[in-house]
């Protein structure tokens, strides 16, 4: 539930920003295609949907232990954490950019494209 629940709030937040007052600043262009970026990764993780592609382990027929299904549950979550802080990053830069602090917007903007970097990929922790 607290997935969906992110996901509200990411959808929110970029909907907020984006129906501002348009006016051009030092880096808005950075801004609109890290944007994209983060916009296309979110659709790309809900498409993914919460489940792991079965692994060797899964064929020979074996429960999985409760710490197994628990990493497992915790590596899907995070996947989220990186969309997250790239959210909060160009809400930095946008609020920099509308002050024509350049500088600051250029540093939120590249760190916005880090975390979009960083995203975590769906595979299975089970060895």
């Amino acid at each position: 539930m607290t997935t969906i629940h992110q996901m509200l709030v990411l959808a929110a937040t970029a909907l907020a920003l984006s129906a501002l007052p348009g006016r051009a600043g030092p880096c808005a262009q950075d801004i609109d295609r890290a944007w994209a970026q983060v916009d296309a990764k979110i659709h790309a993780r809900i498409a993914a949907g919460r489940s792991l592609p079965q692994n060797t382990i899964g064929l020979l027929h074996h429960q999985p232990t409760p710490d197994s299904v628990a990493t497992a549950e915790k590596t899907l979550d995070q996947g989220w954490v990186p969309m997250e802080a790239a959210v909060a990053a160009l809400a930095r830069a946008r609020e920099a950019d509308r002050a024509d602090d350049g500088s600051t917007c250029q540093q939120t903007v590249a760190q916005a494209q880090r975390a979009i970097g960083a995203t975590v990929s769906l595979t299975s922790p089970w060895p």
